[in-house]
C-alpha cells in the first residue's frame, strides 16, 4: 500500500486546502473523524482509566444556493475502569450527541464564518455507568474566521433534559470549545483548544487543554490526516480526570 503527502493537487482541492478545512467545523466536506481519548487519574482514589473513542461523521447537505446543512454526530465507544471503588470496569457506547448548523456558503462581509442550529442528548448508552439515561435538547453554534494560514474561532452548546430516568440526575450543562490552528502549505495542522463543559446542577467545570499535531496523507486511493496529540485537565470535576492524558486522532476523507 502506498502512503504519499498529498502535497499535490488531489480532486476536491489539495491537501492543504483540505487540513484547512478541516480546521473548520461547518466545511462543506464529508469527512469521518474517530478520535481516542486516554484519561487517568479517575475517581476519589485517582486509580480509575479510560479510553473513549468518538467516531463523528459529519455530512453537509446544501439546501439552496447560499445555505448548507452540517450534521455532526459524536458517537462515544468507551471503555473504563476503576472509576470509583467497586465499579469494575465497563465497555461499550455511550450517549451520542447529535448537532445541526445552517451555515451560510459564503463567509460574512469581515471573513466570519457561522453556524447555528440544535443540539440532541440520546440515551444510547449501553450500560448504567456510561449513559444519563436523559433525553436532552439545545442550542448549539459556531463562529471562526480564517486568516492567511491561521483558523480561530469557538464552538458552543447547552443541554437540558426533558425526559428520561427521573432517578438518574438532571441534566443543564454548557460546552464551550474555543480554538486555533496552524495549517501549513504541507498539509500540516496544528491545534490547540479548550473544551470546557460546565455543569449547572453540580457547579462544576471540567477543563481540558489539547494540543494536536495533524497530517493530511493518502493511504492509496484514500485521502485521511492523522494526528497525535496531548491533554491537560486544567480543571477537573472531583470524581473526574487529572493530570495528563493523550489523544490519537484519524478522519477519513471524501472531498467531492
Amino acid at each position: 500500500m502506498t502512503v504519499s503527502l498529498a502535497s499535490q493537487a488531489q480532486e476536491g482541492g489539495s491537501s492543504a486546502d483540505l487540513a484547512k478545512q478541516l480546521s473548520n467545523p461547518v466545511a462543506s466536506l464529508i469527512s469521518v473523524p474517530m478520535q481516542i481519548n486516554y484519561d487517568s487519574n479517575i475517581g476519589p482514589r485517582d486509580d480509575g482509566e479510560r479510553w473513549t473513542t468518538n467516531i463523528q461523521p459529519v455530512i453537509p447537505v446544501s439546501i439552496g444556493e447560499d445555505w448548507n446543512l452540517i450534521s455532526r454526530t459524536i458517537l462515544p465507544v468507551i471503555s473504563q475502569e476503576d472509576i470509583f471503588p467497586g465499579a469494575g470496569s465497563q465497555d461499550g457506547i455511550g450517549d451520542v450527541v447529535q448537532s445541526v448548523f445552517f451555515s451560510p456558503k459564503a463567509p460574512s462581509d469581515s471573513g466570519w464564518i457561522w453556524g447555528v442550529g440544535p443540539v440532541l442528548l440520546l440515551p444510547t448508552g449501553s450500560d448504567d455507568l456510561l449513559t444519563a439515561d436523559k433525553w436532552g435538547a439545545g442550542p448549539t453554534g459556531v463562529a471562526l474566521k480564517q486568516v492567511g494560514q491561521w483558523t480561530f474561532g469557538a464552538l458552543a452548546n447547552h443541554l437540558v433534559d426533558f425526559a428520561g430516568d427521573d432517578d438518574r440526575g438532571d441534566v443543564n450543562s454548557t460546552f464551550v470549545q474555543p480554538f486555533i490552528a496552524y495549517n501549513t502549505p504541507t498539509a500540516t495542522t496544528i491545534a490547540m483548544n479548550l473544551e470546557t463543559t460546565y455543569d449547572w446542577e453540580a457547579d462544576e467545570a471540567s477543563v481540558p487543554v489539547n494540543l494536536m499535531v495533524n497530517q493530511v496523507l493518502k493511504f492509496g486511493g484514500q485521502l485521511v490526516q492523522v494526528g497525535a496529540g496531548v491533554r491537560y485537565w486544567l480543571e477537573s470535576t472531583d470524581a473526574g480526570p487529572e493530570g495528563w492524558g493523550g489523544r490519537i486522532n484519524l478522519v477519513l476523507l471524501f472531498p467531492k
